[in-house]
């Protein structure tokens, strides 16, 4: 789904545009999760995020210039953790698994969001002549809405620190398994999330792009049925 540094060399003007049209939506996916963190923190009672600028949908408190650069080069990246103070829930529980989830829960509103124009666009253009909907840039923006999401609603979901799904997993296992395992997990998280992804990439196997394609061919698969 991202292109890496072969194809900029090899084709320049083609990654401009792919990264022309990639660029909003990572802007917008990214900004969109952190908020929600930092919405859901607030609602629960912790005012840590907006103290620090971050309870904002402007993209440049969330973006961190390392993280965005390698979601564009490398295919993974990241945004700056929003800063909580779980003390301050007026629910620790509660607090957390609405806190944690609530990124990705954004993020399953932008994949909607993205997945219902994509209908009506395609209905735009079967029942009337618009040229412009035949752009490839509209259906590259699209697409990447659809496909982002869902990968950084599963991506988000492993349960490895400091994603998201570690801290559902905490919560979820806790008192069944032994207090070594999550200080394992939080002291190693992150590098056997790198290798994960390393070797993902090595062997070519990408179960939340197999699946987002599989969402956006069955979307185009349901306009057919509907309005051709």
């Amino acid at each position: 789904m991202i292109w890496n540094l072969s194809s900029i060399i090899n084709d320049p003007l083609g990654t401009l545009k792919t990264y022309a049209c990639l660029i909003p939506v990572i802007l917008l996916s990214l900004t969109l999760h952190e908020w929600g963190h930092a919405y859901a923190a607030y609602k629960c009672g912790d005012d840590t995020a907006r103290n620090f600028g971050r309870l904002t949908m402007n993209p440049f408190a969330h973006l961190d210039v390392i993280g965005f650069l390698s979601m564009l080069l490398l295919g993974f990246g990241w945004a700056k953790p929003v800063p909580v103070n779980p003390r301050n829930y007026r629910n620790f529980k509660v607090g957390e698994a609405v806190v944690s989830l609530a990124g990705v829960f954004m993020n399953l509103l932008l994949s909607i969001a993205f997945s219902l124009l994509t209908l009506f666009f395609l209905w735009m253009s079967a029942s009337k002549s618009y040229t412009w909907l035949s752009s490839d840039v509209l259906w590259t923006i699209l697409y990447y809405g659809v496909s982002l999401n869902i990968i950084l609603i599963l991506f988000n979901l492993i349960p490895l620190y400091p994603l998201d799904g570690y801290h559902i997993f905490e919560l979820l296992f806790s008192r069944v398994l032994p207090s070594k395992v999550f200080f394992f997990l939080r002291k190693y998280g992150q590098f056997i999330l790198i290798g994960l992804l390393i070797l993902m990439n090595n062997i070519g196997i990408s179960p939340a792009h197999a699946l987002s394609s599989l969402i956006w061919v069955n979307l185009h698969r349901l306009a057919s049925l509907l309005f051709l």
